[in-house]
């Protein structure tokens, strides 16, 4: 099993929670990206970096995902594409998408997407917060534990 993670729009905080998940579990983890990123060095630990683009990250990462890997992503399109290769798909605010749960988030991401795009002013998520931050570690935690 292996981390992947989409790590255009992932918050530091995160980033950290997930080089010490990465040393202390002894998983691979890698961080890919459109932009060169700097990460701790580790055996366990590598950033790849994919020419700008759209969706470059998001096809790399759905090319490398293999059955029982887990993608760190807020992309729904992405965690769909995840989660139909049989991987697992956590977003940075600690919520597990999953095939009971995808196609409503698509959904629901795809009518904001309308309304926002036919001028309907519409607020975007929250601002990240230290119960985020806190979610996430508990789910990643739950879930290397699963893992063992």
């Amino acid at each position: 099993m292996q981390i992947w993670v989409d790590a255009d729009a992932c918050p530091g905080v995160i980033k950290d929670i997930l080089f010490r998940a990465a040393q202390r579990a002894q998983i691979v983890t890698t961080l890919i990206a459109n932009q060169m990123l700097r990460v701790p060095p580790s055996p366990y630990i590598r950033s790849l970096q994919v020419p700008a683009g759209f969706d470059v990250a998001d096809n790399r990462i759905v090319s490398e995902v293999q059955p029982g890997d887990l993608v760190i992503t807020a992309d729904i399109p992405l965690a769909a594409e995840v989660i139909a290769r049989q991987a697992h798909a956590l977003n940075p605010r600690g919520e597990f998408y999953s095939s009971e749960n995808i196609s409503e988030r698509l959904s629901v991401r795809n009518l904001m997407e309308e309304l926002r795009g036919s001028g309907v002013d519409i607020s975007g998520p929250a601002a990240f917060s230290h119960a985020d931050r806190q979610a996430f570690a508990r789910q990643l935690d739950a879930f290397l534990a699963r893992q063992r």
